[in-house]
């Protein structure tokens, strides 16, 4: 498990402001917004992601029968607060197996969500028909939300994309077949705007895809 910072978009390490660069660097993507260090799932872990996202934390809310929150991680830093976020869970996929499912949220142009979804960033509006009616629909903070099917993505998921709350939301799905989950208009909570039923979230151990999309 990484202990440092590193670039959102593709995993690389960064350089933090100096003299010479006010912002984080990456070699290969110029200015970035850090990926901080994930660390194992916990209420405090997921406590520290919501006290400083400036973006949604969102997560299915209730939680699909026998999943679980497995996961948190955001980009930013300290000074510019997290400008994406990413919630993983895990748990029984529709047609038999595990089924993981990583939401973000995030700015324009901070490239998180294109990494999971295992496409050229930053933004999924290439990827996207929005000319045809949305393939999925989810309830975002109690707004119906559509998503569109992203093209281009590798075999083993199955992503969808629109916008909620003025941000880019991605639901990243694995296998592929788990992408049936979305067709069921999942309820979706910017944990921001929660209680203190956090404290009740059912936690597993730290998703892998969550290290290494």
């Amino acid at each position: 498990m990484r202990g440092e910072p590193s670039c959102p978009k593709c995993g690389g390490r960064v350089r933090a402001p100096g003299l010479f660069a006010d912002s984080w660097q990456c070699d290969v993507h110029g200015h970035v917004h850090p990926l901080q260090p994930v660390i194992p799932p916990s209420v405090e872990a997921l406590s520290v992601v919501v006290h400083r996202a400036r973006v949604p934390v969102w997560m299915p809310w209730p939680l699909p029968v026998g999943w679980l929150f497995t996961g948190v991680g955001y980009a930013g830093d300290d000074r510019s607060g997290g400008r994406a976020t990413a919630v993983a869970c895990s748990g029984p996929g529709p047609l038999g197996g595990v089924g993981e499912l990583i939401l973000v949220a995030e700015e324009l142009g901070v490239g998180l969500g294109a990494r999971y979804a295992g496409v050229d960033g930053p933004d999924p509006g290439p990827y996207l028909n929005v000319e045809k009616p949305p393939q999925a629909k989810v309830l975002a903070a109690g707004r119906p939300t559509p998503l569109w099917h992203v093209t281009g993505t590798p075999d083993d998921r199955a992503v969808f994309a629109g916008e909620a709350r003025g941000l880019w939301l991605w639901a990243v799905v694995w296998p592929e077949q788990t992408g049936m989950l979305m067709y069921d208009e999942l309820v979706l909570t910017d944990l921001r705007d929660a209680g203190a039923e956090v404290d009740l979230l059912p936690i597993g151990a730290l998703s892998p895809r969550l290290l290494e999309p």
